[in-house]
């Protein structure tokens, strides 16, 4: 067997908004669409978003590093997401980890490289 790609399939209820939010908010850039998936490349790595969600918070496990946690967060909440607190400092670093939804309910976590 050879291994071809690895990516991340998430749910949405309005497919056209969640693929402009990873656009706009992840510098996302389509690679595959079709009616029913569409998948964008992002930092390198695979999102493949599919119609028929639900709207309802999910978690997915996906994380996305990024340089600065609370300019990251602000961003989202400015694409149409949500990050439910602001980022914390921990152990006397700036933060490292925010806990966000997309516009669809998809739960992501946006984390930086610790020093």
């Amino acid at each position: 067997m050879k291994v071809e790609k690895l990516k991340i399939t998430i749910w949405a209820s309005q497919p056209e908004r969640a693929v402009q939010f990873y656009q706009d908010c992840f510098e996302g850039s389509i690679v595959r669409q079709n009616p029913h998936i569409t998948e964008l490349n992002v930092a390198g790595g695979l999102i493949a978003i599919h119609g028929g969600g639900e709207g309802k918070q999910t978690w997915t496990g996906m994380t996305i590093q990024v340089d600065d946690v609370v300019e990251g967060a602000r961003k989202v909440v400015a694409c149409g997401g949500i990050c439910e607190r602001e980022p914390q400092p921990e152990d006397d670093e700036p933060p490292h980890l925010a806990m966000c939804e997309d516009t669809e309910g998809n739960q992501l976590m946006l984390s930086r490289a610790r020093s």
